[in-house]
């Protein structure tokens, strides 16, 4: 029996994961699409964390006006937010009155939002110089 009820959820869903600190845990767990989402317990609030992108230089609006109309219509439970330079999908719980239930349908949203989103919101990425190249040797058939 673990000593954290967010570990003991943890465990009864099957999820992969590491603990890397004092209530915070690393959530690596490709068969449930939960690769690098972080959860942690601060106090009285638990923090259900994955870091989506870097905000690109370009397209902003575009972008911006994109994760507003997922946030509107599409996540039942999170948002994506900004968080310095990086694009984050985030949810807050309740440690005392948060339940099995509710602990799952967070882990569910961020799991289908970041199957279902990926393809849309990659498109925003911006390009290594590495990758340039080899695209650019693709379409030339270099």
């Amino acid at each position: 029996m673990a000593d954290n009820k967010i570990e003991q959820y943890l465990i009864d869903l099957m999820i992969t994961y590491q603990q890397v600190g004092a209530n915070l845990w690393l959530l690596d767990d490709e068969v449930h699409s939960l690769q690098g989402v972080a959860v942690m317990q601060a106090e009285s609030i638990v923090i259900v964390r994955a870091e989506i992108m870097d905000v690109p230089k370009n397209n902003l609006l575009e972008l911006f006006t994109k994760l507003l109309e997922i946030n509107a219509s599409e996540l039942v439970n999170g948002a994506y937010a900004l968080d310095n330079n990086k694009i984050v999908l985030i949810d807050t719980l309740h440690y005392d009155t948060m339940n099995y239930d509710d602990f799952r349908s967070v882990l569910d949203s961020f799991s289908l939002a970041l199957t279902e989103h990926y393809p849309v919101l990659s498109k925003f990425r911006e390009k290594s110089s590495s990758q340039e190249a080899s695209s650019s040797n693709e379409v030339i058939g270099a």
